[in-house]
C-alpha cells in the first residue's frame, strides 16, 4: 500500500455554476465524496490553504484506488499526486545505489 501527497486546486476552466444554490449542491456533493473517502480510510488527512481554492490530502492505498479517488472530482479539481517514500526506505535505496556505483567503478 502506498502513501501519497495530493496537492489540489480548483480548476478555473471547469463549468462552475454561477448560481449560489447550484454551487452549494456541487460543494455538498464533493464534500460527501471526501467524507466517504475518509470513512473508507483512503484519506488520512486533508487541509485547505488560505486562498480557499486549494489544499492538500494525505492518502493511503494502491495507486489505482487513489487514481480513482482523485478522478471523481474532475473537471472541477486539478490534482498533482506524489507518492511518498519514507525516510528509512529512501535512505536504504540510495545507500544500495551508491554502493552499486562504487562497485561498478572499481
Amino acid at each position: 500500500m502506498g502513501r501519497f501527497l495530493v496537492l489540489w486546486q480548483q480548476n478555473p476552466q471547469a463549468p462552475w455554476p454561477t448560481n449560489p444554490v447550484e454551487t452549494l449542491k456541487l460543494n455538498e456533493m464533493m464534500w460527501a465524496g471526501i467524507d466517504a473517502q475518509i470513512k473508507k480510510g483512503d484519506i488520512k488527512e486533508i487541509g485547505w490553504f488560505m486562498d480557499g481554492n486549494s489544499g492538500y490530502v494525505i492518502a493511503e492505498g494502491t495507486s489505482s484506488v487513489i487514481m480513482g479517488d482523485v478522478s471523481m472530482f474532475s473537471p472541477w479539481i486539478k490534482v498533482e499526486v506524489h507518492e511518498i517514500i519514507d525516510h528509512e526506505t529512501a535512505k536504504a535505496t540510495f545507500r544500495a545505489v551508491l554502493k552499486a556505483q562504487i562497485e561498478t567503478a572499481k
